[in-house]
């Protein structure tokens, strides 16, 4: 089977790299035009697609798999209409391809720049959430890219169902359809073939789990953007309006339990966490979020049960947030750069300058002051959709939308100069 699905993958491979080269030269207007023609076959085919989705939501409910890891997999009108919203916003953006980043002119007349071109396939290795497979789309056609997708396998009907209306946008419209396609062998071995295609695939980005995400950073041959998971944490300083606090980290952690940008930690100055504990603590356990805590958040709050070292660097992803209290914002930052993934971080503050300092010094993708970490996210920021979060420091940081899709070449013009 190895040797079959090895095959399998050259071919898929192969397929996605000759496409590229077509997607290279699509002009901007036949790129939107194809956008928007997928958008419509989505909104389209809703009810198609919801029928799908139906049956990973049942097998992961048969698995016992808990409510907000479904909730990730879960497809609904409104999302689908985001979907299509998405891909619809790209549209409105700026096509990054061809920009030229400036030009000078050496002392021996030659002219140099550099120009914004595809990466060339793009491979997006995910677990459930099906939206990805539309968002990916998008970003990558619009960009000039092919995208071989690997979904989970349960999001493999969801993902089957959205490729193949994908396919059909893209056909309505005269372009080629190997721009999006999908591995639909789900076995971990479909993973380590795609490792190897170094040379057919010219990046790989995994969204998922820690395991995942270490599995494709330590044994791909093939360059990958690494987006991390998220350990975000608020951090309530001693000048914070206490009402906002509350209404932040309430959204932060219970708008959706199950995704990176969520808050899983709160750290809190020791002089208002008398005043505001009790008041996030009421706010939480209406959503039945447990909460664990250290001996002096424990002291100010019956209903904190105690947190052992691992609470405080644990991407929950369930109804569960850590606490700590500390006794100065220099604590709070050096506590949140040790624990933290690299994602996301906010302070509520009313003091200017300490807002400063948090922003400078927390070592994050993104830093919040007054806002909720929930925000990360390529919608938000307004790129339409994300290809993934970033959260190393190499090509890429954050949310990554248009420009993180593509590379530079350089380009020289001359008229007739040899080097001595």
């Amino acid at each position: 089977m190895t040797n079959d699905l090895a095959n399998d993958m050259e071919i898929l491979g192969r397929r996605a790299k000759e496409a590229s080269r077509t997607a290279a030269k699509l002009k901007t207007e036949e790129k939107n035009r194809g956008l928007l023609a997928v958008a419509r076959e989505l909104r389209d085919e809703t009810a198609y697609i919801l029928t799908e989705n139906a049956k990973d939501l049942q097998a992961a409910e048969e698995k016992g798999i808990k409510e907000s890891l479904i909730d990730r997999l879960r497809l609904t009108e409104q999302r689908i209409e985001a979907m299509a919203a998405g891909l619809e916003q790209v549209v409105a953006l700026a096509d990054p391809v061809g920009e030229v980043l400036g030009m000078k002119t050496r002392p021996n007349g030659l002219r140099i720049g550099k120009k914004r071109v595809p990466l060339g396939v793009v491979g997006i290795i995910y677990e459930s959430r099906p939206n990805v497979t539309a968002d990916a789309f998008g970003l990558c056609f619009k960009t000039g890219n092919a995208v071989i997708l690997r979904g989970g396998s349960d999001a493999i009907h969801s993902n089957l169902a959205i490729v193949h209306v994908i396919k059909e946008g893209l056909r309505k419209e005269k372009l080629p359809q190997d721009l999006v396609l999908l591995v639909e062998n789900t076995s971990r071995e479909s993973v380590n073939e795609m490792m190897k295609l170094r040379g057919v695939i010219d990046v790989l980005i995994p969204r998922g789990g820690a395991g995942l995400i270490a599995n494709v950073v330590e044994n791909s041959t093939v360059p990958v953007i690494e987006t991390g998971t998220g350990n975000c944490h608020v951090y309530v300083d001693e000048s914070a309006d206490c009402y906002m606090a509350a209404d932040i980290i309430e959204n932060a952690k219970t708008q959706r339990m199950g995704v990176c940008n969520a808050c899983e930690s709160l750290v809190i100055h020791e002089k208002i966490a008398p005043a505001v504990l009790p008041m996030i603590v009421q706010s939480l356990r209406q959503h039945e979020v447990e909460i664990r805590g250290d001996e002096r958040a424990q002291a100010i709050s019956e209903e904190i049960l105690p947190a052992t070292e691992e609470d405080w660097g644990c991407e929950y992803l369930d109804a569960i947030i850590s606490v700590k209290i500390v006794d100065s914002i220099d604590e709070a930052i050096e506590h949140i750069n040790y624990y933290n993934t690299g994602h996301s971080e906010s302070i509520i503050t009313r003091d200017y300058a300490n807002a400063l300092k948090f922003q400078d010094e927390v070592d994050a993708a993104a830093v919040y002051v007054n806002a909720s970490t929930r925000f990360t996210d390529g919608f938000e920021f307004g790129f339409g959709a994300e290809i993934g979060i970033s959260t190393q420091k190499l090509h890429a940081r954050g949310p990554m939308g248009l420009e993180a899709l593509t590379t530079t070449k350089y380009i020289i013009f001359g008229n007739g100069q040899v080097r001595k």
